[in-house]
């Protein structure tokens, strides 16, 4: 009989931690010197006499670890990000910024990897952004043509909801220019009607399959199918990539049977080493209220959160929802991927049987729709700690954020979004879209701001997040609007660790190094708190703790 591993009975050695500075993100006791953890638990925090203290009263003989040069915080948590699908393009080509700036290099670096596979064997890319090419635009099907006409060739854009194919892998599933477009996603077309080879959300499910996941318009379809020995392969180096980033805990906001599977596995073979909080998509949450999860359910490294919705696209692929159309293209509106009457009753349900939702949105509309389902669930069922997430939640109006505040809702954004491409956003819809991710407005607002990665969109790299939400200076040195959208490098810390426990429901176990929470934290070599704003990004993780064990060295030992 298999047995789901709980991790509750891991006996981590005793172990007396001394640094520099330990910032515990614990109003009670921000700072210390040194941390005593035992069981996988924090037994005591304090001066180096008073856990010398705790340890003696305790019977302990722990081991003593000093960094006298070092920086100590609690592990930080990535509450939105999609560890299966980053697993995946970690396989794919790169055709990021990094590595290519054109498309004519795009196809040159996609046609090197093509040489080296079999026959056959689709051609996989990612992360390139149309805005970052010399072009100014996405590749065409034609282009990626020169790549390959005998197999599929795909290369998804940064922001994961399309990307473009080549004209074999149109006419492989028999998509013409007179398929219609699903619901919630878009074959585009030249002002001839002709296919270009770019495809968004819904669309993207000719690629997965009969067995891939059609999720329709209850979110876009990021996974293509892998053989499950093939995800294990993925989510153990994806885990890896975390642990390196100083990740302790993740909060997957694309779960879907497949999903949940392999994390099962992962479970089961005790190979799961980040603790990951589950987001079921939408169309599961009749099964997810007939199976009666609508409580805590899991265990320490796997466990269930709630139900993940999508109110409209993204910013990034020019699929948010902007009725007016897109400065850079009066003709694209993006999409809404309910009607409001329809989301409202989708999340009334959630949210009656006790569920949270966190919602994708990113434009202003999408946003006031979401603040309205809520405002008005919360009317019929009050509850005053429901937690109500905005995922992104990009660009909302003073009003609504007013209206956050009021509502308890808790938007989890990305800094780095606007560190990648911020000026993409102010070419998408112009001067508001300097306003991208409005930190400063929520912390004046009153709303608890969560930062994350949304990986792969974004590298889970929370030292450079939280470099950007400080200086909101964009990879090319651009800054994003005014001083007063970005916060104090404490806050931003605060964002990233107990912040994003909260958003995900585990603040009583997670974010902060307090006596009596789980001994999850992150050895830095400098203070993101004491160095200049535009080095916090440099950084280096030395290890990374979970349970009060070793996961990650950057030594490699």
């Amino acid at each position: 009989m298999r047995r789901l591993a709980t991790y509750d009975d891991r006996d981590s050695a005793a172990t007396l931690i001394t640094a520099r500075t330990i910032h515990t993100v614990d109003e009670q006791n921000p700072r210390a010197e040194a941390m005593l953890t035992a069981g996988g638990m924090i037994i005591a925090v304090g001066s180096r006499d008073e856990v010398e203290q705790a340890a003696a009263a305790a019977g302990l003989d722990p081991i003593r670890i000093d960094h006298p040069d070092a920086t100590v915080v609690p592990g930080f948590i990535d509450a939105h990000a999609h560890p299966l699908m980053y697993g995946q393009l970690l396989t794919w080509v790169d055709v990021g910024p990094d590595e290519a700036g054109s498309i004519p290099e795009i196809v040159e670096l996609m046609r090197e990897r093509a040489a080296t596979l079999p026959a056959g064997v689709p051609v996989r890319g990612f992360g390139y952004e149309q805005r970052n090419l010399v072009e100014k635009r996405h590749p065409t099907r034609h282009e990626l043509d020169q790549i390959a006409t005998d197999r599929e060739v795909y290369i998804m854009n940064a922001s994961g909801h399309g990307g473009v194919v080549n004209t074999f892998t149109l006419a492989r599933y028999g998509i013409t220019r007179d398929t219609p477009n699903p619901e919630g996603g878009e074959f585009f077309r030249d002002a001839d009607g002709e296919l270009t080879g770019e495809l968004s959300d819904a669309a993207c499910n000719v690629l997965t399959g009969l067995h891939g996941v059609k999720v329709g318009h209850h979110g876009p379809n990021f996974h293509l199918a892998d053989a499950p020995a093939e995800h294990q392969r993925q989510l153990g180096h994806v885990q890896r990539e975390f642990l390196a980033g100083g990740v302790t805990a993740i909060g997957d906001a694309q779960v879907s049977q497949r999903e949940f599977a392999a994390y099962l596995e992962l479970a089961d073979r005790g190979a799961l080493h980040v603790r990951v909080s589950m987001y079921f998509l939408s169309h599961l949450l009749d099964q997810v209220i007939e199976l009666g999860l609508t409580g805590p359910f899991g265990n320490a490294f796997l466990s269930f959160a709630g139900i993940k919705l999508y109110a409209d696209g993204t910013l990034g692929g020019w699929t948010a929802y902007f009725p007016e159309g897109y400065v850079g293209d009066p003709c694209r509106t993006g999409q809404l991927y309910h009607e409001p009457a329809e989301y409202a009753e989708l999340v009334s349900k959630a949210h009656a049987a006790g569920l949270q939702t966190a919602t994708h949105a990113q434009s202003p509309v999408a946003i006031k729709m979401v603040v309205d389902a809520v405002e008005q669930a919360l009317a019929d069922t009050p509850d005053a700690d429901a937690r109500h997430r905005i995922e992104h939640c990009g660009l909302p109006t003073p009003d609504d954020i007013a209206r956050m505040a009021r509502l308890g809702m808790r938007p989890v954004n990305q800094t780095q979004h606007y560190y990648n491409w911020g000026e993409g956003v102010e070419q998408a819809i112009g001067t508001p879209g300097e306003r991208f991710n409005p930190l400063g407005e929520f912390r004046d607002a009153g709303v608890p701001i969560t930062i994350s990665s949304d990986a792969p969109v974004a590298e889970p790299r929370p030292l450079e997040a939280i470099q950007a939400a400080v200086t909101r200076v964009t990879r090319r040195g651009h800054k994003l609007g005014p001083d007063t959208l970005c916060i104090s490098a404490a806050d931003a810390l605060r964002a990233h660790t107990l912040e994003g426990a909260t958003s995900i429901g585990r603040e009583n176990e997670l974010g902060s190094l307090t006596v009596g929470k789980r001994a999850d934290f992150v050895i830095l070599g400098g203070d993101p708190l004491a160095v200049p704003a535009e080095q916090i990004a440099e950084i280096p993780v030395l290890e990374t703790w979970v349970d009060g064990t070793v996961k990650y060295r950057t030594d490699g030992r």
